[in-house]
């Protein structure tokens, strides 16, 4: 069996700078999932490919800085 190369992940910070009032129930669910709660609140997270794909979801409600 072959082993999995490990590939080095940068991080990302992640800051919710619109309200997710008038958004979609699945977008609403993404920002959750990325564990953002309230306007300005922040997290860093790894730059997985999962990751990713929820961020450029929901992008038009977030910043998003590399680390």
């Amino acid at each position: 069996m072959a082993k999995a190369k490990k590939t080095e992940t940068g991080k990302i910070k992640v800051t919710l700078v619109k309200s997710t009032i008038a958004v979609l129930p699945q977008h609403k669910k993404i920002v959750e999932a990325l564990g953002l709660k309230k306007i300005n609140s922040s997290k860093i997270l790894e730059e997985t490919p999962s990751n990713l794909g929820m961020i450029s979801k929901v992008g038009y409600l977030l910043k998003v800085e590399k680390i």
